[in-house]
């Protein structure tokens, strides 16, 4: 019976002793933010080890022991958190294993082609602006004339809107203006599968079957939408130009899109020259009929609607004028003098 009494002295004790180092944090009345990095690949003992060193608990056998005591060893998610000496075992765990990771915002702006969002991130300190054209293409290429560089991530078997979309190209005109929550430690291959889920919302199903009942494609549909994003800013003036657009493409008329010439040569500017839209590019809507090759930009979603859903109108010109105003023309004689008067 003494010995009994002994163990269950012992037990007691130990199960004192447990309890400290497992609800009891490492250090109480410290808030000192630390960056924690749990790796992809890393067991148990090595992120418990990690944690002692960093001084965010008492001991690494309090975590070991308290995760297998929930059954969760195998539950901890890689990606980097921010932790404090202050947070007990428990808390600290539910972060990982809920994968509560640090994260930060990136924001992909309307009209933004895969040049601006490349440097955008590559600036930010995210990645390098090649990096993303690994992976989504390079700007203005089309695959099947080089041997030179790898083909960009085909991406078309894991997301349906992109099967109509030739192989030879990137995905520009695919990856969505919005705000993204991204994780640090998450791989630009996952931000932009990210954003490839974002666009299949946006295009919701009523209108893939509207594209179906027009008898056009997912790829039409977006490269339209990148000449009416970069052209015009209005809603209702992206409507009206995309009723010219189209009258034109149907009447085998050039359409002229200055926007498909500054996306070759990388200006920012609304002025281009005679010499310019002679440019030898499939994407030089001055020199070829019909749609460039690809989209020049990536829409939103109000250019989308526009160029699924045209405005019809007398009007077969436009131009923009520096303050954004756009002016329409029914002749080439209108639209030569309006080109006298306002773009000086």
């Amino acid at each position: 019976m003494r010995h009994f009494f002994i163990f269950l002295f012992l037990v007691f004790i130990f199960c004192v002793f447990l309890w400290q180092g497992i609800y009891l944090a490492k250090d109480l009345t410290s808030f000192e933010e630390k960056m924690f990095l749990v790796e992809k690949g890393q067991n148990i003992f090595q992120i418990a080890e990690n944690l002692e060193k960093e001084n965010l608990i008492k001991h690494r056998f309090y975590f070991e022991t308290y995760l297998f005591l929930i059954g969760k060893p195998k539950k901890l998610q890689a990606g980097e958190y921010l932790l404090f000496s202050s947070m007990t075992i428990p808390e600290i765990t539910r972060k990982i294993v809920s994968g509560d990771v640090i994260k930060e915002k990136i924001t992909i702006i309307e009209g933004w082609n895969l040049r601006d969002i490349g440097w955008y991130l590559e600036n930010g300190g995210l990645f390098q602006a090649e990096e993303l054209f690994e992976i989504a293409g390079f700007p203005l290429i089309d695959y099947s004339k080089v041997t030179d560089l790898p083909p960009p991530i085909d991406f078309s078997q894991e997301f349906e809107f992109l099967k109509d979309k030739p192989k030879n190209l990137g995905l520009e005109g695919y990856l969505f203006p919005d705000t993204y929550e991204i994780s640090r430690g998450e791989s630009l291959e996952e931000i932009v599968k990210k954003i490839l889920k974002n666009f299949e919302k946006k295009l919701k199903p009523e209108l893939r079957e509207e594209i179906n009942r027009q008898e056009k494609t997912i790829f039409e549909i977006v490269t339209m939408a990148s000449l009416i994003e970069k052209e015009v800013k209005t809603q209702e003036d992206r409507e009206r130009v995309s009723g010219i657009l189209w009258k034109r493409l149907n009447n085998n008329i050039p359409l002229q899109v200055d926007a498909t010439i500054t996306y070759i040569t990388g200006k920012k500017t609304i002025k281009i020259s005679r010499e310019e839209t002679q440019i030898d590019s499939p994407y030089n809507t001055y020199k070829y009929r019909g749609l460039p090759l690809g989209p020049i930009c990536n829409p939103g979603l109000e250019s989308i609607l526009a160029s699924l859903y045209p405005k019809a109108s007398e009007y077969w010109y436009y131009l923009s004028t520096s303050e954004g105003e756009t002016i329409f023309s029914k002749t080439l004689e209108e639209h030569n003098v309006a080109k006298s008067k306002y773009l000086k």
